[in-house]
């Protein structure tokens, strides 16, 4: 009870999020003490839209990142396997890992991805430096399993450190960079330990009985975040994944925790695998002080906000949160992908905002370093349509209630004088809106428009018609801005 109701006082004195609804589940939510810190989310929450890439040797093979090396019988992964590659795993272990021998993305052009990221209105980015298989797509000095290394033939181009080069390009165009980085590392010998074979995602080894193997993992996990953080220029957002590796108290391994915290109950040996996250932000805030932490997953003061992934939380959160979605069926590069469509990346956006979270946006490089041509499209449709209503999403924040029905969204101006009401459908007669009322000499336009909506107040509620003739605005969602 007392870290329910710290958490809303939270939320309410410093960020101004409504309560949550009665009866909606939530993750425990410990917001980081730090003043800087908390004024930096408030800086980030403006941003609303973001980017995420996830790209790796995996592109080569058109599957779902990392997961097809995952020795868990799981039809997901196993189903995310290669075929015709390997029956036995350890065959098919070692084909995925040799892929470093054949990526060589030589169309690699960051400064288009940037370009066109910006032009969608996105505002930041967070890009994989490293998944959960160990590949390193930044020059890592504890790893040769890297794009930099001489047994990768993109070693030799120039730009082959492409975290470098992706941090460089989209910091050049304004957007805020993060580094997602996974905390489990399958390729690494101090984290699944080739004197076991793995048996799950989980370290392969009794870390109470060879605490010394599990010092080198966190010694290395510390020494590889903190080269992100050092060589790599300022870094505003560190996204780490793989949730499974975290403290664990006694009582909770002992309680086998099989649905609690994700991740753990696919572990056959329940343990705790604590890499001293308290110390690792301590270090990487020592160079980049105002450094945002998202430890996925792991509720404490390490994460600093939530990230709900592929979905939408049907009320918003109390709380600091971005839904992670894909643009695509598939977070890593698939031959063929259906997109969806521009009118639902929009409506999604504005649902998000609408309830006060951020959109991150995912978009699979091909193993060449290309967009597909429809990703492109999407992008550039999208910046038409925030060209024109971005006012409404930038800086904005939750009204009274996020909206009424499943076509009506609203947002306000953080100082609350201004208020956007969404629109999905175009209105073939006056909107009727049940849940604001306006007072006299509250003017009503339609962004793209210069022109005052006629409105009055009915006993159905408030009653805006808007003119036939400015459907022509968008071909998505209508914007209606109500000032004075």
């Amino acid at each position: 009870m007392i870290k329910i109701l710290f958490a809303q006082f939270f939320a309410l004195c410093l960020f101004c999020f409504p309560v949550i609804a009665p009866g909606q589940s939530h993750q425990e939510y410990y917001p980081d003490p730090d003043p800087v810190i908390q004024q930096r989310l408030e800086e980030w929450r403006d941003l609303k839209f973001g980017l995420l890439m996830h790209w790796g040797a995996y592109s080569q093979w058109g599957i779902v990142e990392s997961w097809s090396i995952n020795p868990e019988d799981l039809s997901w992964a196993t189903g995310a396997r290669k075929q015709g590659v390997a029956d036995n795993y350890f065959d098919y272990l070692e084909a995925y890992e040799n892929l470093k021998t054949t990526f060589n993305p030589v169309r690699f052009n960051p400064e288009k991805w940037a370009s066109a990221a910006k032009d969608a209105g996105m505002k930041y980015m967070v890009f994989t430096t490293k998944h959960h298989d160990g590949f390193c797509m930044f020059d890592s000095k504890f790893t040769d399993y890297k794009i930099t290394d001489k047994g990768c033939p993109f070693s030799s181009n120039p730009r082959s450190n492409v975290t470098k080069e992706i941090f460089d390009a989209f910091r050049g165009e304004g957007l805020w960079v993060g580094a997602y980085f996974s905390k489990p590392d399958w390729h690494s010998d101090y984290y699944w330990w080739k004197k076991f074979p793995p048996a799950d995602r989980h370290c392969n080894y009794s870390i109470e009985k060879y605490p010394e193997q599990w010092k080198k993992f966190t010694d290395f996990t510390h020494n590889q975040i903190n080269e992100l953080v050092s060589d790599y220029g300022k870094v505003d957002i560190l996204w780490l994944d793989g949730g499974w590796v975290r403290k664990l108290t006694e009582e909770e391994v002992f309680a086998g925790l099989k649905e609690k915290y994700e991740g753990v109950r696919f572990a056959r040996n329940t343990q705790s695998q604590d890499i001293d996250m308290p110390r690792l932000v301590r270090e990487v805030r020592a160079k980049q002080p105002r450094l945002i932490v998202v430890d996925r997953a792991v509720p404490g003061e390490q994460q600093n906000y939530l990230t709900p992934e592929q979905h939408i939380p049907e009320n918003g959160l109390p709380y600091p949160w971005e839904t992670c979605m894909t643009m695509a069926s598939s977070w890593s590069f698939v031959p063929n992908d259906v997109y969806k469509p521009t009118n639902e990346i929009v409506e999604k956006l504005v649902d998000i905002v609408s309830k006060g979270g951020n959109y991150l946006l995912n978009i699979g490089p091909s193993p060449e370093g290309e967009y597909s041509d429809t990703a492109y499209v999407r992008l550039r449709e999208i910046g038409e349509w925030m060209k024109v209503n971005s006012e409404a999403i930038y800086g904005a924040r939750m009204f009274s209630v996020f909206g009424e029905g499943n076509n009506i969204r609203y947002t306000q101006s953080k100082d609350g004088k201004t208020q956007y009401v969404f629109l999905f459908d175009f209105p073939e007669k006056p909107v009727v809106l049940t849940k604001m009322a306006l007072n006299k000499g509250r003017k009503v336009t339609l962004l793209g428009s210069g022109k005052s909506l006629k409105w009055k107040q009915s006993k159905l509620g408030l009653e805006i018609t808007v003119p036939q003739e400015l459907k022509k605005n968008t071909n998505h969602v209508w914007v209606m801005k109500i000032e004075g």
